[in-house]
């Protein structure tokens, strides 16, 4: 099995058996449910619309939660250390870390699929957006996390992750906003950095590839500067 396959597992498992997960999934499913309901009741559309447009604000708390302490534990108690002189390449550690966190966050997302279903018993169903919406999800968490996990290796403080995480995230997801109060020549730019932005094209039901094509790169950014990160204790 791969080295980051099993640095995955081994991650996986350190959720599961403590409270971590299931604090941060029981919380992130009570609070986007509570929050969904609460405006679908008030606008009286039986839709999924709600839902999306307030996760990127959601995936600003829960994603560092998840992360924060991925490697910079690690690297406060040593054990990183102990994991690196393993045969495992930076690279993997980073990727296993990656994939774990990204296990928990679809299994929160997973879970969210009874709103759906809900939705559905309550009226017709528009599968496009819905189906659009969740892969969308998928894709922007996956930006999410690689930038936790980028903040995590910066760091040996959790607290300091999980700040770090939540300020460059909110920083991309603030660009969308700020687009119209930047001169025209800019606001090509900033509005394809917006980490929201994407987000909302794909939640429409259109998957365009520079959509995807931005999702993947932030991520390969983030794991690039975190696998650098961790490489950079050899120069020390």
């Amino acid at each position: 099995m791969s080295p980051a396959l099993v640095i995955s597992r081994r991650e996986i498992r350190t959720y599961f058996n403590s409270p971590v997960a299931y604090i941060v999934v029981s919380a992130f499913t009570i609070l986007t449910g509570y929050l969904f309901f609460t405006q679908l009741f008030l606008e009286k559309q039986a839709d999924m619309r709600g839902f999306f447009n307030i996760m990127p604000l959601m995936f600003m708390f829960v994603v560092p939660a998840i992360t924060m302490r991925l490697l910079a534990d690690e690297k406060a108690s040593g054990t990183l250390e102990l994991l690196i002189t393993m045969p495992v390449r930076d690279w993997e550690v980073v990727v296993g870390k990656f994939l774990a966190a990204m296990s928990l966050l679809c299994t929160a997302i997973g879970l969210t699929v009874v709103f759906a279903i809900t939705i559905k018993l309550l009226g017709p169903l528009d599968r496009g957006p819905t189906i659009g919406g969740y892969i969308g999800l998928v894709l922007m968490g996956g930006a999410y996390v690689s930038i936790g996990v980028m903040a995590s290796s910066l760091t040996r403080n959790s607290i300091v992750s999980f700040i770090l995480a939540f300020v460059i995230s909110f920083g991309l997801y603030l660009l969308g906003k700020l687009t119209q109060f930047l001169p025209q020549a800019w606001q090509g730019l900033v509005s394809y950095l917006s980490i929201d932005g994407h987000f909302e094209n794909i939640g429409r039901g259109v998957i365009d590839s520079r959509d995807v094509i931005y999702y993947f790169s932030v991520i390969a950014v983030g794991l690039l500067i975190a696998t650098l990160s961790l490489e950079s204790r050899r120069w020390k």
